[in-house]
Formats: C-alpha cells, structure tokens, sequence
C-alpha cells in the first residue's frame, strides 16, 4: 500500500543536514566556497550552533565533486585526543579517496606502513568496510598522518579537499596549541590539498582563528554565515504550507522568522509547529501555540543551562531581556540590576559567552546565543 503525498512530502527540515529542496538563502555563500575548493584556498566557516554550515559543506562537495577533485568530509566530534584525531583523520582520507577495500589496502600499505588494521564488512555487501588503523605514537609520527592527504593526492594526481567538522575539539585535546602546532606546521606547505573547517562552538573556533597568538591565525579565508534574508524566508514557508493543503499569510510567516530571530533551524521547527496546529489558515493563535511547543521542547536542556548559574550571571541575562545589550559596567546599571562591582562585569560576561548563552557582535554588544532560550527565560523570569 503506497503512503499518501502528506506523508511522504516533509515540508519543513531541521535537526539534520538540509537537502536540495530545503537549500535556500545561501547561494552567495556556496558561489564562494566551491570557488576556494576548486582554487586551493584554505576556509574557514564561522556561524552560530544549527546555523547550516554542515549543509552548505555537503551541497558544495557534492557539486564540486570531480575525477580530478574529491572532497573527504571528517566529523572530529568524538575525538578526545590527539591520536583519536590521527586515526579517524587517515581512516576517513584512506576510506573517501579508495572506492573499493583492494584500492584501500594497496594505499595503506604504500602510504602509511607498520599498521595492523582491524576491518570489518558490512555484509552482505563487500564493498562497504570499515577500518580502524590502530596507529600511536609508537607506529607514526603527527607529521606521517598530516602529510597522508598530500601524498595521496600527488600519487593519485588529484586535488584533494579535506572538510572537518567539529574541528574546535581540536582545542580540547591535552597540550592542544602543540597540536594545532603540528597540523598547521604540515598543512601549510601542501600543494595538492586544501582545508574547510567548521564547528558548533564560535568562540572556540574564534579564538582559534582570530587571536594572532594561536597557531591557525591567518590560515585561510574566513566565510562568516549572515541570517538568511526575511523575504528569501517567506515564499519557501508558504510553500510548505500549501504542499500540505494549508495557507500561510504573510504576516504570520515574518512573524515566524522574526519570534527566532531568523534562526535558521528554529525557522524551520517554528513552521512545522505552526503548521501541525493549524487547521487551514495559520493566526496569531496557532504561531502562539506553536511558540510553546517550541519553548517547551526545548526546556528541559534550559533548565539544565541555567541551574548552575550565578546571581551575576542570572542578573546579567535579565539585564539583556530588558534591552541592555552593552555598557554593563556603567554604575546605574550595575545597581539596577545588581551585577556587583565593575571588575566583576567581565568575567561575568566571558562565563556565559563560554557556556555558549550569549554571543558577542562586536567589542562590547552581546546577544543571546539562543532565541528560544532568551524567549524562555523571558517566560519564567522573575
């Protein structure tokens, strides 16, 4: 029995990478990152926390994709030291550049010897394996596994592309300045490579990216994700409405984008909330109702974020519910709203930038990191 075109049709798209027909808003962008990865220009992504830069990456590695350029996609988000980095590094370039295991193990056994790897099939089909190398610092040097991706690009005679995901973990790792050392001291002089990196944690990968103390200052060319437009939102909500028989007015559609702050996985959430409690026409009352499942969706992980906050810090994301979004150490605002004395003020604000609750738009403004957070606390304030 074949599933009815509702069932089969999902109209909005968040929580995972976004595909073709969910792509919008960021054709600028893609332009300028296939550009870098067909020209060997090294990037790096910054944007908030489900901002779409994985999907942005995969859309431009599956158009940019060639026999004469290939793209590895690495995700670095449970590697918990160097050497776990090392082994998920080679084993996703070894498993991405090799097609079939006879081309894999010919590669490993050229390019990277002493191993005794561990390989599993997925049956019945052969041609999907996986591989765990086994390498340590007994078997190969950092530099040995930083400098597979070249050597493998030379022997092929191909432009190779590495995109790691998650790569603030990088800054996690024991001794992680002596890492990141290692890996821009190798990834620096290729000529057949280049690299994407991107993660979840803007301060982190700012810091890693910006200070000019850190050892990947410079390293390439920095793609900063803007919102995606209010009118690019509008048609692509509407569609979505009425692929479902529904109608979506205008008004209730920007009021959509602007309740999340044009978030773009809140946007899409928001929408598919809002439609699920509307029957034909989308209101105010449904957008409302769909603002509460969104915010009670998600409070469970706020109440968690919030538990272990001080009274500063409480005081200071009140502060900004109310409008102040700068000059916190100003003395009528500090008695206000009883953020304590001046020197208190930065290392208030540095604890919830780096518990991820507020970001920072320039030197002195900050923001909330998360729009449904901010609509949350605002609900159970005080």
């Amino acid at each position: 029995m074949k599933s009815s075109q509702k069932e089969l049709q999902k109209p909005f798209v968040f929580g995972q990478a976004i595909g073709d027909n969910h792509f919008i808003g960021r054709e600028r962008e893609q332009q300028r990152l296939a550009a870098n990865f067909a020209h060997g220009i090294n990037t790096i992504l910054m944007a908030p926390r489900r901002w779409g830069k994985t999907s942005l990456v995969k859309r431009t590695m599956a158009e940019i994709q060639s026999d004469n350029i290939k793209v590895v996609y690495i995700d670095a988000y449970f590697c918990r030291n160097e050497y776990e980095f090392y082994n998920h590094f080679a084993e996703s370039i070894l498993h991405q550049t090799n097609s079939k295991f006879e081309q894999w193990t010919e590669t490993a056994a050229e390019f990277l010897t002493r191993l005794t790897p561990k390989i599993s099939y997925n049956i019945p089909s052969s041609e999907e394996y996986s591989v765990s190398l086994g390498i340590s610092p007994r078997t190969h040097s950092p530099k040995e596994v930083l400098q597979l991706p070249e050597v493998i690009a030379q022997r092929k005679n191909i432009h190779l592309i590495v995109c790691i995901d998650e790569f603030q973990q990088i800054g996690e790792f024991a001794d992680s300045l002596t890492v990141q050392k290692r890996m821009r001291s190798v990834w620096q002089h290729q000529q057949h490579v280049n690299y994407c990196l991107f993660g979840s944690k803007k301060h982190l990968l700012q810091n890693m990216f910006l200070k000019s103390n850190y050892p990947f200052y410079k390293f390439g060319d920095i793609i900063p994700l803007e919102p995606i437009k209010e009118d690019l939102w509008i048609p692509y909500l509407q569609q979505g409405f009425r692929s479902w028989g529904k109608e979506l007015p205008e008004a209730i559609a920007r009021q959509i984008c602007t309740s999340v702050q044009l978030h773009p996985s809140y946007v899409q959430q928001l929408a598919w909330l809002t439609l699920l409690n509307t029957q034909q026409v989308a209101s105010e009352e449904t957008l409302q109702l769909g603002i509460e499942d969104l915010i009670n969706e998600n409070a469970a992980l706020f109440i968690q974020q919030t538990e272990q906050l001080t009274p500063f810090q409480l005081n200071f994301l009140y502060a900004m519910l109310e409008g102040i979004d700068t000059n916190f150490g100003k003395e009528n605002i500090r008695e206000q709203y009883q953020l304590g004395a001046y020197s208190n003020i930065a290392r208030v604000k540095g604890a919830l930038v780096e518990k991820e609750l507020i970001d920072t738009q320039t030197r002195s403004r900050v923001v909330f990191a998360d729009p449904v957070f901010a609509l949350w606390l605002r609900k159970n304030m005080r």
